[in-house]
């Protein structure tokens, strides 16, 4: 298997943090969240990742070098602008036929063969990784006609949504749907591919944690603890 992960943001949302360290190197405890993703990825066999850079570019590229420590073929492209989660995919030469997308500054145990095995066997384009998120309201619902009169009262209720965690597998037709230095995200991408593609959603019930404000970032450093065993990989 052949993963990409996202690593160009400036990662503003975390800033002091990140004037001078690159996001996906912001340590969980002692181990940067990179680190602890690559992990993960030769845990589930995969066999070559390439980064997309941007914002100190160069402490990434120093830090994992070809990827020799997690037994793994790291290579690099670098975004002369800001392309987006999906822009970068454009200017990747040598891409598998169907490959992991992910963002670089996520907490989980996802099983990623068993989301590119999912993506597989429905012959997808494109197969977006889901959870289920619980999501309750701290006040009391009314409910009520057009005259105004009350039909019924439900207080704090709860309401069930299904959310992208930022994982994918994406076809390598993908490509098409992106011009060439194009900034394009993901979202944007599944519209156009939408139409034509036959694109997937995988439900999943792993632990998972965006790490995208300063808020999370302090909530990983208590969670990594919790959830070591399931996360990291010696």
């Amino acid at each position: 298997m052949q993963a990409v992960i996202l690593a160009g943001g400036k990662g503003t949302r975390l800033r002091p943090y990140t004037m001078y360290i690159p996001k996906p190197l912001l340590p969980v405890n002692e181990y940067p969240i990179l680190d602890i993703i690559l992990r993960q990825l030769k845990h589930y066999r995969v066999s070559e990742v390439v980064i997309s850079t941007g914002h100190l570019a160069e402490l990434i590229q120093a830090y994992c070098g070809r990827g020799k420590r997690w037994g793994l073929k790291i290579r690099y492209v670098k975004e002369e602008k800001a392309l987006g989660t999906a822009g970068a995919i454009k200017n990747i030469k040598g891409l598998e036929d169907n490959f992991i997308v992910m963002n670089g500054d996520i907490l989980t145990d996802l099983d990623y063969r068993h989301l590119f095995d999912f993506h597989l066997k429905n012959k997808a384009a494109m197969t977006l990784a889901t959870i289920k998120r619980v999501e309750a309201s701290d006040f009391g619902v009314l409910n009520f006609d057009k005259q105004f009169k009350l039909t019924g009262l439900v207080e704090k209720p709860k309401r069930y949504e299904y959310i992208s965690i930022g994982i994918n597998v994406l076809s390598k037709k993908c490509r098409k749907y992106i011009a060439k230095d194009e900034s394009l995200g993901i979202p944007d991408l599944v519209s156009r591919m939408q139409k034509k593609e036959d694109i997937f959603c995988c439900e999943t019930d792993a632990y998972w944690l965006d790490i995208g404000k300063v808020g999370d970032y302090k909530v990983a450093q208590e969670e990594f603890q919790k959830n070591k065993a399931k996360v990291f990989y010696d």
